[in-house]
């Protein structure tokens, strides 16, 4: 997304609303993954077990919707699940009344121990999801700062609703007690996955960069880093960056050895 804002601050006779932008995609089509939408649940026993360090593990429970027809609901994509179980410490002793002996023997003791699940879903691209410049607020080094107006909408919402639902009827099956849902809508951003804004295509007229990330009318700009994504997925894009950002590198390599760059 900082690339995108380059391009767009990167203005010419050629190229008034920001390099590369003859399609008007730049900055727009912004996505994210939504999250803070999930359950949580009590399970008795296993006292006697605890765990040390930074505990790497955690569970992930893949994408199961609208795979298939018999997977299939009222809205478009999917979504996954992250989570980890964890004792109760200390803090569990402020609401007792205990004192002196009892409360020291009490915050010595891990409480009962609880899993929660949480989702990871998909955003679609919007046109009007977007960003733009603001050149009457400069940041430190006087450049414009950017304005967002993005926000989730139908799709996601109902989404949102599945992807609370089924952690409850997960953890309920499983045998969990006290089993309760959240619902933290929060706003795009908040997933740290931002993508989107100069999308990737085949037609110029509706996209920024090429297949090898490339800006259509500008063949020596690259752009790898998460504004290239057309669709967001949902699970974390690193890698994909990376492996885009070899290929083009590659490419690039090989044009420029053909005196194409």
């Amino acid at each position: 997304m900082a690339s995108s804002a380059i391009l767009m601050q990167s203005k010419s006779e050629r190229f008034p609303n920001g390099l590369g932008n003859d399609s008007d995609q730049l900055g727009r089509n912004i996505m994210d993954h939504q999250l803070g939408v999930g359950a949580s649940g009590s399970f008795d026993g296993f006292e006697d077990k605890y765990y040390k360090g930074r505990k790497p593990n955690g569970v992930y429970i893949p994408r199961f919707r609208n795979l298939d027809n018999n997977t299939k609901k009222d809205y478009l994509r999917g979504f996954g699940y992250q989570g980890g179980a964890s004792r109760g410490n200390w803090e569990e002793a402020i609401a007792e009344h205990a004192f002196g002996k009892d409360l020291k023997e009490a915050v010595l003791k891990p409480g009962g121990w609880t899993m929660g699940i949480m989702g990871f879903g998909e955003v679609l691209p919007y046109e009007e999801n977007r960003f733009t410049l603001d050149y009457d607020n400069l940041d430190e080094w006087g450049l414009p700062t950017l304005t967002f107006d993005a926000e989730f909408k139908e799709n996601e919402w109902k989404m949102r609703e599945d992807m609370k639902a089924q952690a409850v009827a997960m953890l309920e099956q499983a045998g969990f007690k006290n089993v309760n849902a959240y619902d933290n809508p929060g706003a795009l951003g908040l997933g740290i996955h931002e993508m989107g804004t100069a999308r990737m295509g085949r037609d110029p007229k509706t996209s920024v960069l090429n297949g090898y990330n490339q800006v259509h009318s500008c063949p020596n700009v690259f752009v790898t880093d998460g504004s290239f994504m057309t669709s967001a997925s949902c699970v974390n894009p690193s890698l994909t960056y990376m492996a885009f950002t070899a290929r083009a590198a590659n490419y690039a390599a090989e044009q420029l050895k053909k005196g194409l760059l």
